[in-house]
């Protein structure tokens, strides 16, 4: 795991010895002494539940274009007391963990397929639906702009406790750090046939969607099959195709999220120029490389999408430690996507019925609020 470097120290990854990190952002806050040990990952206390939304039937590619309802009823959760810290599950680094905790993991993915809709509970679509359907339609209006951070930060959350409340999983979330693997993308654990997500779509294969889409073939979600490509409906298996920059197959390019790259990202201070170069850079260097589904806004059918974005999140949450005047404050840009409007902490996370909307300054401090979650 990284650890917490000042703002004169360079960025350098550390292949995942959690108890590296010494200085943690409910430290830095109450001025505490360093801890030498983490704390076991717990279950979070139940704060919500989720809602229902009366939809019959995933939309098609016209239903994509409808606008979102700009004052949505809301249900805001309660908050918890002011700090868990020592309470709160760590999420920890996908290769750190043993091969019988990666499989509880995975086990607790293909459970969602397996359970109803939350959002058509009437339909034939399952849980993990859900989150494709939500992001394509939902998440779509926070890239490139303020939100883009906060809503994915939610949106984890919300998948992370469905792991739990409907698939008895006991762990926290994920993360795959990229950098680790830079060099050689395609050879990360995180492909591995046995142990992780499996690897590229058929050498060779036919071409499924896109411009280089071929059928996962090995791996626990080769049967896996995605109703949408984007906002078409277009039913297909899961396909990957890696590529590199120059088109290249079966490589994926890693500059982008090498340590320099990450280090020179991190270094930025104001919130509005970090977002956009975590997005721009940061984000799309691996939906790209890794191509097909996940390159699109549907991508959440893909599940490494969630072991990418926690990876995210913690690069913001790394990003906020760098800033300890103004970390769990800092936010500004466009509202949203093609707005001109200005981002407030004030401004609603919109989540369409799968949990109820929120504020972005409730999800500003991982370790406090209803989040409550360490890296």
């Amino acid at each position: 795991m990284w650890p917490f470097k000042s703002l004169e120290q360079n960025y350098d990854a550390v292949a995942g010895d959690e108890e590296d990190l010494k200085t943690t952002a409910s430290a830095r806050r109450n001025g505490s002494k360093t801890r030498v040990a983490w704390i076991g990952v717990g279950s979070a206390i139940a704060l919500f539940t989720l809602a229902g939304l009366a939809y019959h039937s995933l939309p098609s590619s016209v239903q994509t274009q409808e606008t979102l309802d700009p004052s949505p009823k809301t249900n805001t959760p309660p908050t918890l007391p002011s700090d868990n810290s020592d309470r709160c599950p760590q999420r920890r680094e996908w290769r750190t963990l043993p091969p019988s905790s990666q499989q509880s993991y995975i086990s607790a993915v293909l459970c969602l397929r397996s359970l109803p809709s939350t959002l058509t509970p009437t339909s034939n679509k399952t849980a993990y639906d859900d989150f494709p359907w939500i992001h394509s339609h939902v998440g779509y209006f926070t890239h490139n702009s303020a939100p883009f951070l906060p809503w994915h930060r939610y949106f984890l959350h919300i998948y992370e406790r469905t792991l739990r409340e409907q698939c008895g999983y006991d762990g926290g979330l994920l993360y795959w750090d990229w950098t680790l693997d830079s060099g050689a993308l395609e050879h990360s654990p995180v492909f591995d046939a046995l142990t992780g997500f499996g690897g590229d779509g058929e050498v060779g294969g036919e071409i499924t969607v896109g411009r280089s889409g071929r059928c996962l073939v090995d791996g626990p979600f080769v049967n896996v099959t995605a109703d949408y490509y984007d906002v078409k409906l277009q039913p297909h298996c899961l396909s990957r195709g890696f590529r590199d920059l120059e088109g290249n197959l079966g490589h994926i390019d890693g500059h982008d999220i090498s340590p320099e790259s990450i280090e020179e990202v991190l270094g930025l201070n104001e919130y509005e120029n970090f977002v956009a170069l975590v997005e721009s850079r940061v984000h799309d260097a691996i939906p790209f490389g890794i191509g097909v589904d996940f390159e699109t806004f549907t991508a959440p059918y893909d599940p490494l999408f969630f072991l990418h974005h926690t990876q995210l999140d913690r690069l913001w949450w790394l990003w906020q430690q760098r800033q300890p005047d103004k970390g769990l404050t800092a936010y500004g840009g466009h509202k949203e996507r093609h707005s001109m409007d200005l981002a407030s902490l004030d401004d609603e996370i919109n989540m369409r019925g799968l949990a109820p909307n929120i504020k972005v300054a409730q999800v500003m401090d991982v370790e406090r609020q209803f989040l409550c979650y360490r890296y």
